[in-house]
């Protein structure tokens, strides 16, 4: 059964990015590549993505090689250039597209890659099974925010790869009305 994951980093303050997008303090940390949370082992239970058009425009300026060789989906409403031929443009809710998008991932997981806001649309529309995190040791103070909105999530799984704690929870769905949040 297809699971939709987003796997990604953020500040111990829980920014993606900071105010000019830049992903400078990530870059900067220890990892071992073959560590806990890598992005290898990630990928083998991968077969496709999905991505915001602010995340895709930063990775063909900074890194495409960040593009795997699988179906990769972009939700945009402009015109852009498709740089591979595993590369579609996609508009609307996630809700819209969920049947190509498990079509496309072959009975495999679908990769939320990019921004808060782009994953909380997949958990507004039911489709965020799990968020893998890796935390890092800095704090930005301000910036792109690891996940919009306010949902439910439970631990299933953390570790340590080297500078990084590596966090694992299934999402539950939205907070609950009225919450204590304190």
């Amino acid at each position: 059964m297809t699971r939709y994951r987003y796997f990604t980093a953020t500040s111990l303050d829980g920014f993606l990015a900071d105010e000019e997008h830049s992903l400078a303090w990530l870059l900067k940390q220890d990892v071992d590549e073959n560590g806990p949370g890598n992005t290898t082992a990630f990928l083998a239970e991968v077969g496709a993505q999905v991505m915001g058009s602010s995340t895709y425009e930063w990775i063909l300026a900074h890194d495409r090689d960040w593009l795997p060789e699988i179906p990769t989906f972009v939700f945009t409403h402009r015109t852009l250039e498709a740089v591979t031929g595993n590369v579609s443009f996609l508009a609307g809710s996630p809700s819209d597209h969920r049947v190509p998008l498990e079509a496309a991932a072959g009975g495999r997981d679908v990769w939320v890659m990019g921004g808060g806001g782009f994953a909380a649309d997949f958990a507004g529309a039911g489709m965020l099974d799990e968020v893998a995190v890796s935390i890092a040791p800095v704090t930005l103070g301000s910036g792109k925010p690891l996940l919009s909105g306010a949902y439910d999530l439970e631990l299933t799984g953390c570790g340590r790869n080297r500078d990084f704690v590596v966090a694992t929870y299934d999402v539950l769905g939205p907070l609950a009305a009225g919450t204590d949040t304190r």
